[in-house]
């Protein structure tokens, strides 16, 4: 799910009924020939967050974008450099309560505060995101550990815990399609809706918005 500039992305192992793969972050355009684009992991279940996602696009005959790179494989031991292709599709928008050829998308991110000076943090990092009749929520504990480089710089290093999920879909109402991990059934459903969802603050990227009693960061907003 991507609006925006800002993206989350859920990978279900449909036979394990698992999270397979979970991220979400900023999508960023190194360059426009080729087009690169690399992705910044905000949240990763693969805990993989110092390594480079940066792809190279062309268009396919059909209209499809092939994507090629390499990155790590986590699932490997050692988890080797290697290269990989994905093929991405664009999908026609689910229809969503605000009914056919319309509705509004939307990312959030929790607003964690900036912890100031040298430590280990503790952060809950919470990503909410809606394209009309989608919706996901992905949530990841995870622990930040901040030094100083030779130079004075501040330096991040982030590890990460399992991740949580909630993704529903609407028919009529919202009704789940998977609910997964330790905390999903604690993450904000949208099924009898956000307060304020779509008005004033939630459209101006950079503010801030309350859901369900947190505080959480307008990444990107859009409506048609």
């Amino acid at each position: 799910m991507s609006v925006k500039d800002w993206y989350l992305d859920l990978r279900m192992d449909e036979q394990m009924g698992e999270i397979d793969w979970a991220i979400a972050g900023q999508r960023l355009i190194e360059s426009q020939e080729p087009l690169r684009v690399s992705f910044t992991h905000e949240l990763d279940s693969h805990d993989a967050f110092e390594s480079v996602d940066c792809g190279t696009f062309v268009i396919l005959p059909n209209g499809d974008d092939l994507e090629t790179g390499s990155m790590p494989r986590p699932d490997l031991p050692g988890a080797p450099e290697t290269e990989y292709e994905e093929v991405w599709r664009e999908l026609p928008f689910k229809e969503g309560p605000e009914g056919p050829g319309k509705g509004m998308s939307w990312v959030l991110e929790s607003d964690d505060g900036e912890p100031e000076g040298e430590g280990e943090f503790t952060v809950v990092k919470t990503f909410l995101g809606r394209i009309w009749g989608t919706y996901l929520a992905l949530e990841q504990t995870q622990t930040h550990i901040r030094t100083r480089s030779p130079s004075g710089d501040l330096v991040v290093r982030k590890t990460g815990a399992d991740v949580s999920a909630r993704r529903e879909e609407w028919s009529s109402a919202w009704e789940n399609r998977y609910v997964v991990g330790v905390n999903g059934e604690k993450l904000p459903s949208i099924g009898n809706g956000f307060e304020g969802e779509g008005q004033g603050y939630w459209r101006v990227s950079g503010e801030r918005v309350s859901v369900r009693g947190r505080t959480f960061i307008v990444r990107a907003f859009e409506e048609i």
